[in-house]
């Protein structure tokens, strides 16, 4: 007999992942358009640092792999040594390591800068959200402090955007 119980039927799913960006309006109008925009300066950073050290990490496996092969076939003995028996291991042994090390480390440098070229780009083009002053406020500022007016009125801060090349360049980044 089939068991249908509630642990033999439910799937248990991960927790989803937060979302890098949320919607805020798209400008001064009120026209009801929405943009992708990160939460804050730090939170872009973040999400820039970790593309660059993905793209950085898979391109610096992608030269482990080719530079052993490199230095494989730059290490090979010439084809006649093996006839006459001469071939030394120990010494392709180090010729490896040597041509490996070298060209491991002029790829990770090729690698940093790849990184930064294709994350660059993309991010210096995000929204990030920021708070600015509503218009206003130094009016709603010298109204009575009695007044019932006020409190319904008064929002000092709303939520806009500003594309991240901006916000860097203005030096507003963390």
């Amino acid at each position: 007999m089939e068991e249908y119980s509630a642990s033999a039927t439910t799937v248990a799913f991960d927790r989803p992942i937060p979302l890098l960006r949320g919607p805020i309006p798209a400008g001064g109008s009120d026209s009801g358009q929405y943009v992708l925009a990160f939460r804050s300066v730090d939170a872009w950073a973040a999400a820039l640092k970790r593309c660059e050290t993905l793209i950085k990490e898979q391109c610096e496996e992608g030269a482990r792999i080719g530079c052993a092969v490199s230095a494989s076939k730059k290490c090979k003995p010439a084809w006649w040594r093996s006839l006459a028996g001469g071939v030394d291991m120990r010494e392709r042994d180090s010729c490896e390591e040597r041509e490996f090390k070298e060209c491991l480390g002029a790829a990770k440098d090729k690698c940093s800068g790849f990184a930064k070229d294709k994350c660059g780009g993309a991010f210096s083009d995000a929204r990030i959200a920021v708070a600015t002053d509503v218009e206003g406020s130094l009016w709603l500022a010298s109204m009575p402090e009695d007044s019932r007016w006020v409190g319904s009125l008064v929002q000092a801060k709303r939520k806009t955007n500003r594309r991240a090349k901006e916000l860097v360049f203005l030096g507003l980044e963390s």
